[in-house]
């Protein structure tokens, strides 16, 4: 047996190729990729053939390191099976992992990702910042560059040739990075798709602990889930459902449809203090049916958003709409053991390790004892999130995070002009976590500062779809899912434009709304049968145009 099987039937021993894949596979298809072990311009930990569960063709795996700390993958298809593209893959959260694309390999795609610098398994959620700028700066910025940067030198070595066309896809944290890359590394993509950006990361984050200093306020007097049977368990989120019937009464039908989606929040004025003045509490009184005035206040303070006392707004608002996505980021209650999601991940330990310049405090208290007196001597104090005061936000103690991590320039000449690379950001109306209206600011202040206020000439080459009903990058009562990368490749190669994509909503697997979500300042009408548009029947693409407000 020649060295070419022996290592085919190693590979088939490890079960790193099974059987019926490696029938198609020749020996030098397998070297191939074995040899990227041996580039000598990068760390490669491993090389070696892979399947893939999304097609029936394998592909080749490579791990490397990027000093000090950067572990990044690439998933490399045959090269019989390559399209010419490479694909930078975003992360999510605080990432600290390695997330793979297999739909996009099967695509054909060359696909890279990192961990960001970071192992969350060793240091979860923020405490990798610890007295670390390194890995703030590979978190922030510096990780995904390098990695675009030697998964193109992988695809030159695998393929003998560098990309036709680079992308990048991501969302959330992702679509921070798209961003940040557009803002510093203008020439690494040829087309950027950012969905629900983090750009304004300290902020959101700084808001997220202010929303649940509200909610854990006097002892969760304005507490929206409420404890029906007296045991402290807050069992009841009913006030909740009351909440969003309210909001869709007033602002529902605002589009022409009655359809459980508000079309544009922006363009509802519901007022609290007034539309629910009919659904207050007495006085000494509460149920999962009426208001106290602390839980109106929690409402108010949730629209508002956080404002400090120079009346400077931290961090846009909740949106009308969202309501329901409140109860898993931000209300205590029976169901999620009184630890909304966003407790430990934005407020137990961002202000601990990634907000200051130098960080408070490694020792986190009890996240869930609001009551909790934090100690603030010894060799390591303690910094409660309940503590964190939002007058912090612009009194310069962030600025040096801000500039690490946040991807808030406007001017992205280098990129669109320059480059001539294309830019395509989406998010969800109802996203609670990162709020759409920061995005459509950023939106316009980009047109402001690259295009002198030219949305026409912006639109040539930036795109904004915000999707009615859609939550945080997926989800949501309104059409959610579409192929975010295809409209990208349809325009930087062929040179279409994406005027609107079509997005579905699925209940059980079967599509029950689906419409246009058209490039914004168009907005989807529908034009459908008269009188017709309440009919879910009704509720198709072709039934809807892209036009103005």
């Amino acid at each position: 047996m020649n060295c070419m099987c022996k290592t085919l039937s190693l590979l088939l021993l490890l079960g790193f190729v099974n059987q019926s894949l490696s029938q198609s596979l020749s020996s030098s298809e397998v070297l191939a990729c074995e040899n990227l072990r041996q580039l000598g311009n990068l760390t490669i930990t491993s090389a070696q053939i892979r399947d893939n569960d999304q097609s029936d063709q394998p592909y080749c795996y490579i791990r490397g390191i990027i000093s000090p700390a950067i572990h990044f993958h690439a998933q490399l298809p045959l090269p019989r099976n390559w399209n010419g593209r490479f694909l930078q893959w975003g992360d999510g959260g605080k990432d600290g992992d390695l997330d793979y694309a297999n739909h996009r390999v099967a695509e054909g795609y060359a696909v890279t990702n990192s961990n960001t610098g970071h192992d969350n398994g060793v240091e979860p959620g923020a405490s990798f910042a610890f007295n670390n700028r390194q890995a703030e700066i590979d978190f922030g910025y510096r990780a995904v560059h390098l990695t675009v940067m030697a998964g193109k030198l992988l695809v030159n070595e695998y393929y003998d040739r560098g990309p036709d066309y680079s992308y990048f896809e991501g969302c959330s944290q992702g679509g921070r990075q798209g961003l940040m890359e557009a803002q510093r590394y203008p020439n690494d993509f040829d087309g950027i798709v950012a969905g629900a950006p983090a750009f304004a990361y300290q902020a959101l984050n700084a808001s997220g602990v202010w929303n649940l200093q509200r909610m854990y306020r006097d002892n969760l007097a304005g507490n929206l889930a409420v404890d029906t049977d007296g045991n402290g368990s807050y069992d009841s989120l009913s006030l909740v459902d009351v909440l969003h019937e309210q909001v869709l009464e007033k602002c529902d039908a605002i589009d022409g449809i009655t359809d459980g989606v508000i079309d544009n929040p922006l363009s509802c004025n519901f007022d609290p203090r007034g539309d629910l003045s009919d659904l207050m509490c007495p006085t000494s009184g509460s149920s999962d049916q009426c208001f106290t005035h602390d839980q109106l206040q929690t409402i108010i303070d949730f629209y508002t958003g956080p404002v400090d006392d120079a009346s400077r707004q931290v961090y846009p608002g909740k949106a009308l709409g969202s309501e329901p996505r409140w109860t898993g980021y931000y209300i205590p209650h029976e169901g999620n053991n009184m630890g909304p999601s966003k407790l430990v991940g934005v407020a137990g330990d961002h202000m601990n390790y990634l907000f200051y310049e130098y960080d408070p405090g490694v020792t986190i208290p009890d996240v869930r004892d609001y009551n909790y007196e934090a100690r603030t001597d010894g060799v390591f104090p303690e910094f409660h999130w309940k503590d964190y005061d939002i007058n912090e936000f612009y009194s310069g103690k962030g600025d040096l995070m801000k500039s690490i991590t946040d991807a808030e320039d406007p001017n992205l000449t280098q990129f669109l002009k320059g480059r001539g690379g294309k830019l395509i950001v989406y998010h969800g109306w109802v996203d609670t976590l990162i709020v759409a209206e920061d995005t459509l600011d950023y939106f316009n202040e980009m047109v402001n500062a690259t295009f002198d206020g030219s949305l026409t000439q912006a639109s040539d080459s930036a795109r904004l779809f915000l999707a009615p009903g859609m939550g945080h990058c997926r989800g949501g009562p309104g059409p959610d899912s579409w192929d975010k990368l295809a409209p990208m490749v349809n325009w930087v190669e062929n040179g279409i434009a994406p005027d609107f994509v079509t997005a579905e909503h699925r209940t059980n697997g079967q599509v029950d709304n689906q419409r246009p979500v058209c490039a914004y300042p168009q907005r989807a009408q529908y034009v459908g049968p008269f009188g017709g548009g309440n009919d879910p029947n009704n509720w198709i693409a072709e039934n809807f145009q892209c036009r103005s407000e």
